[in-house]
């Protein structure tokens, strides 16, 4: 199975970008022959990781000890996922595939929400053991007083505010006051507390009521498509961006949190409670060292990491367009997975602070929620 993925691999990176027309986009379709025989590559080196996988187990983490063992010996970790399957989830797809998991002694089981969920109370029920998110839900659940507590940080992108200068003429932060924001938890502070810091930070002064607010969930694209509204948060440029330019949005362009004065939580980390915290903790150890060893076979071996996603997702896409996106979109993702999981403290302080200038979070709430409470660099060195 390895030597077939190595094939895929090699094609991918090879053979199919020389196959092109020199004066061809980069992001341009290879003939339709060579993409059916990579698909076949795939498919067979697929077929032999599947019968070598050991099968699966409804044993997980328990409440209240160690992990129970799956077959072959293996400890089972349920990892819950933020959203549908996407580039974003690479290290924990080349883990899988890869057999990174398994060396070292553990069978995980992504799980993609059917609908929204709260990840803590999945953790607690026990029919999730870990679940990923964002630094800024991870502070401001533990505002709230929910049992969170995120131990690595996998993902490291760009992102913000997404804008259609052709359509709405803005052209620098200042320019969204008074603007339609779409943004999921619409109507909440969320959006216009991103937008009015950005607008402040170019010198703007806005009024916080001036914002109109248009909840288009997590589809932001559609939402500035549409007409709906004029500006969409939050947005990761290496998703959004790409998919707006493939859909016709050729000017699509974003200001950047870390740019224009919004704590950079462009991010994704892994949580629990600090209860399953405690009881998983060597095995939340490997899996930080399994996820570093991924990312690894990543950025050294982009094709291979190429390939075991088109496995996962069940083949790559043999439409032109969607092709060309799916490899933009790739391209713009596999440098976003950072060595080094640890968040610093002091990010989570600052990202704090923020949260009560901007009124999300109560200056009571935020002064009894302690950093340690909610993050560890514990397991992430």
């Amino acid at each position: 199975a390895q030597a077939i993925l190595a094939q895929a691999a090699w094609a991918w990176d090879t053979i199919l970008p020389r196959a092109q027309h020199p004066q061809a986009p980069l992001c341009s379709a290879p003939p339709r022959g060579m993409v059916q025989a990579r698909a076949a590559l795939a498919a067979r080196a697929l077929a032999l990781l599947l019968l070598a996988q050991p099968s699966s187990s409804d044993d997980t983490c328990s409440a209240g000890g160690a992990c129970a063992s799956a077959p072959g010996g293996l400890a089972k970790v349920r990892l819950g996922l933020e959203w549908f399957t996407n580039p974003d989830h690479l290290p924990l797809i080349v883990a899988q595939r890869h057999g990174i998991f398994a060396d070292f002694g553990l069978d995980v089981e992504l799980v993609e929400p059917g609908d929204h969920w709260e990840a803590e109370q999945e953790i607690i029920a026990g029919r999730l053991d870990v679940a990923v998110t964002e630094p800024l839900h991870l502070a401001l659940d533990a505002a709230k007083g929910k049992p969170v507590y995120g131990f690595v940080r996998f993902l490291h992108t760009d992102g913000g505010v997404m804008y259609d200068p052709a359509k709405s003429g803005i052209r620098r932060p200042r320019d969204m006051c008074g603007k339609t924001i779409s943004y999921p938890g619409s109507p909440g502070p969320g959006g216009p507390a991103i937008v009015n810091t950005m607008v402040k930070a170019d010198g703007g002064s806005c009024d916080l009521g001036s914002y109109g607010k248009h909840n288009g969930g997590f589809y932001h694209t559609d939402a500035l498509l549409s007409g709906e509204a004029d500006v969409a948060t939050l947005i990761f440029w290496n998703f959004e961006i790409v998919e707006a330019k493939s859909r016709g949005m050729a000017e699509a362009s974003f200001f950047s949190l870390k740019d224009w004065g919004v704590p950079d939580f462009c991010q994704l980390v892994l949580m629990t409670t600090p209860t399953r915290f405690g009881d998983m903790k060597g095995t939340l150890r490997k899996l930080v060292l399994a996820l570093r060893k991924a990312t690894g076979v990543i950025h050294q071996q982009p094709g291979t990491a190429r390939a075991y996603y088109a496995e996962h997702i069940g083949g790559a896409p043999t439409n032109e367009t969607e092709r060309a996106t799916l490899d933009a979109t790739m391209a713009a993702t596999l440098p976003a997975f950072p060595n080094d999981g640890f968040m610093a403290s002091e990010y989570y302080e600052r990202l704090m602070s923020w949260l009560v200038e901007t009124d999300q979070v109560s200056a009571a709430d935020a002064a009894k929620t302690k950093v340690s409470s909610y993050w560890t660099n514990e397991v992430a060195w």
